[in-house]
């Protein structure tokens, strides 16, 4: 396995209309398996991904740098550098970082790379469901997408 150091990767741009964050992943670059490791830069006025929780991947967040707010099993709570939270695989983890200061804030986030895995995201109703690769893999997924937990069907209908 390689070492790696941030400053040698280049930042990976997530981007779409509703937020903004720079990504490295360290876990990847350094050629690991079961265990991922992303370096996240979130820019003033940006918040992470929806409010979410895996249900087969446990993840841990560490801040490296900045302040900001962390939504954690719906209650927020504020962010500083040295804070640790662990983000169980199950609805007590759920989480959303926001930056709501004037400058970056860095943190790491660690996960197990299981799937198949599930992602529930409570404020909109909806799941996502990850076959093949994790979230957060690159490896091709045989199957994902994103279903609204209100559009469940009876398990017989169709046959």
């Amino acid at each position: 396995m390689p070492l790696v150091n941030e400053a040698d990767l280049d930042w990976t741009d997530v981007a779409d209309e509703k937020m903004r964050v720079r990504r490295k992943q360290l876990g990847e670059a350094a050629g690991s398996d079961q265990l991922g490791c992303s370096l996240y830069e979130l820019p003033p006025g940006e918040a992470s991904w929806p409010y979410h929780y895996h249900t087969a991947n446990e993840e841990a967040l560490y801040v490296l740098t900045g302040t900001g707010m962390l939504r954690l099993d719906g209650e927020t709570q504020p962010l500083r550098a040295g804070d640790y939270a662990a983000l169980p695989a199950d609805e007590s983890g759920g989480h959303k970082v926001i930056n709501d200061s004037e400058g970056p804030l860095r943190y790491l986030v660690v996960s197990t790379m299981n799937e198949p895995d599930v992602t529930v995201y409570p404020d909109s109703g909806k799941v996502g469901v990850f076959v093949g690769a994790p979230p957060g893999g690159r490896d091709e997924r045989s199957h994902h997408g994103y279903y609204r937990v209100e559009d469940a069907v009876d398990y017989w209908d169709g046959e």
